[in-house]
């Protein structure tokens, strides 16, 4: 007898197998036996002639099921063990991929059946596999609640959980905050109707390469109570939800859960812009999961000029190859952008050499005569660490049990206020520009801040949502959906002063070349401008500029330009 703590990753169709009723001969009186294994070919005595009592047999229900190794229990670059488990009777179809289970079984073995149609190779080999004869879902205990409650003592519980979030990183504060927000998430409610409305927050960084949306899907992975990270790349949309496998030896078709079934507290999807719509299946899985999922754009970097061949607003759709329907979906959408300014390059350099400094003199095993400072700055971080991955972890997973909160009725009110005053300026933008928004404000967007509300109360261990919950969930909602859905060329472009210098050379060629009334065609003053050692989007960004000033304008199908002043 076993006894088993992991999470089931797939199971057959339920199929059928004999009870056999036996009658053992080999003793002289008959004596009846019963043989319940979950392959007969196992249990089958060959010594026995005529042992079957086929009219007292009966044929009950059975199920295959794999069981595989916890997350958090596979040591780093390993791969997950499994098992095969047999459930028969009340047991079957009761577990659906992504269920955390305690299992107590009898461990088997029994000969795998060989595929091949000339029935050549080993014969002997014996495959293990536990009989399940109970089961219960399990669920992570409490452990020290009053030093978790202490946490949520100091005012502040906010700010200090964020400030822990990838420490290691520099700036992105309004990104800690949501996943910070990710990590503890909303209610999760049953309307009268037995419709369920998800609590669970998902969140998408999109923009340039290098700015640490990596780190950040990373960080959480090993924060989170239990979480998998994986790539667009390597995942196609099956892999991430379900996918069918075939079974060799009993030749049936199963269903294997996928990243975001396995994960029951947060998947990370990097690269989430390459994955391909592939080998879709429709089931019905059990997966209770955040997203947090980290794009490039199709260009390789956040492009504002993304439509400057017909001077329309650029929306993050066109710095992004997802659809709208896609993007909808998210609670928080984060245009992430290299900013090339002097004084913030500066401060992420210093931020960087003093975190590979610290961590250099911590994998250390010199002792010089600064021991006492290394001692200290040892110490320093190794607090940190144990902070950020055992303190957090755990407080996350106590909230996320025991504190459910709602919206109070003042908070129920802001909320009804700032949502319609959001449409309606969505609605304004969108009449001014002439373009549909990418990102649509509905429901769903409401909703997204409900949930933030939740998650910042639930944070606090607080089971009501106040005004001041409110009034940062909207805030951290302006500041990302809001302002990825408004992202683009405004009708007045704001240039720092490098910016300035930049365009200032083309705009003072392309006044030289073309004398006010003549026209000039727009490849032809492009080529002739970058051949005298111009950028190609400088000059670009140049000829905007000049429109928008109504000192120049386009004719013949934006073809030809023309100089009006």
């Amino acid at each position: 007898m076993v006894v088993l703590k992991s999470v089931v990753r797939c199971g057959s169709t339920s199929s059928g197998k004999f009870e056999i009723k036996g009658i053992w001969r080999g003793w002289g009186n008959g004596r009846a036996r019963d043989w319940r294994g979950a392959y007969i070919a196992e249990i089958r005595p060959g010594f026995c002639l005529n042992m079957f009592a086929r009219d007292k047999s009966k044929y009950v229900d059975q199920q295959t099921l794999k069981l595989q190794e916890n997350p958090e229990d596979v040591p780093t670059g390993e791969l997950p063990r499994n098992m095969l488990l047999s459930v028969d009777r009340q047991l079957v179809q009761t577990i659906v991929p992504g269920t955390r289970l305690t299992i107590m079984g009898i461990y088997s073995i029994f000969q795998a059946a060989n595929s091949s149609t000339s029935h050549t190779g080993s014969v002997a080999v014996r495959q293990p596999y536990i009989r399940v004869v109970g089961l219960e879902e399990t669920a992570q205990a409490n452990s020290r609640i009053e030093e978790l409650k202490k946490l949520t003592s100091d005012s502040n519980a906010y700010e200090n959980v964020c400030s822990k979030i990838a420490p290691s990183i520099f700036g992105h504060a309004d990104v800690k905050k949501a996943d910070a927000c990710l990590l503890f998430g909303g209610s999760r409610k049953t309307l009268p109707n037995g419709v369920k409305l998800r609590g669970d927050i998902n969140v998408l960084l999109l923009g340039d390469p290098s700015t640490a949306k990596s780190q950040f899907l990373k960080f959480v992975e090993k924060t989170a109570p239990v979480a998998v990270y994986t790539s667009g790349k390597g995942s196609s949309a099956a892999g991430l939800t379900a996918s069918v496998i075939r079974d060799n030896s009993e030749r049936e078709f199963y269903l294997e859960g996928g990243a975001m079934v396995l994960a029951d507290v947060v998947v990370c999807i990097d690269e989430f812009d390459k994955t391909r719509a592939e080998d879709r299946i429709t089931t019905v899985l059990k997966s209770r999961t955040p997203v947090l999922a980290a794009a490039n754009p199709p260009s390789g970097r956040h492009d504002d000029l993304k439509k400057l061949i017909d001077f329309s607003l650029p929306t993050a759709q066109d710095n992004i190859d997802l659809q709208t329907t896609i993007l909808s979906r998210f609670d928080l959408i984060f245009i992430v952008t290299d900013i090339r300014i002097y004084t913030q390059d500066k401060n992420i350099a210093s931020h960087i050499i003093k975190v590979h400094a610290s961590a250099s003199a911590i994998t250390s095993d010199t002792r010089t005569s600064k021991e006492d400072n290394w001692l200290k700055r040892f110490f320093f971080l190794k607090s940190v660490l144990l902070f950020v991955f055992f303190a957090v972890r755990k407080y996350i997973h106590y909230c996320r049990t025991e504190c459910h909160p709602c919206l109070s009725e003042s908070a129920a009110s802001m909320l009804q206020q700032s949502y319609v005053k959001i449409r309606q300026d969505m609605r304004r933008q969108a009449n001014e520009t002439g373009e549909a928004i990418a990102i649509p404000i509905t429901v769903r967007q409401l909703e997204a801040i409900v949930r933030l509300s939740e998650a910042l109360a639930r944070m606090r261990l607080s089971h009501v949502a106040n005004d001041n919950r409110v009034v940062e969930a909207i805030r951290l909602f302006n500041n990302s959906t809001i302002d990825a859905a408004r992202s683009g060329i405004n009708q007045h472009i704001n240039l720092t002063p490098k910016m300035a210098n930049e365009i200032k050379q083309p705009e003072t060629q392309t006044k030289r070349r073309m004398g006010i009334g003549s026209h000039i065609s727009e490849r032809q003053l492009i080529d002739d401008l970058t051949r005298m050692g111009m950028n190609d989007s400088i000059v670009r960004r140049a000829l905007l500029i000049l429109h928008q000033r109504d000192e120049v304008e386009y004719k013949r199908e934006r073809r030809v330009i023309v100089r009006k002043l």
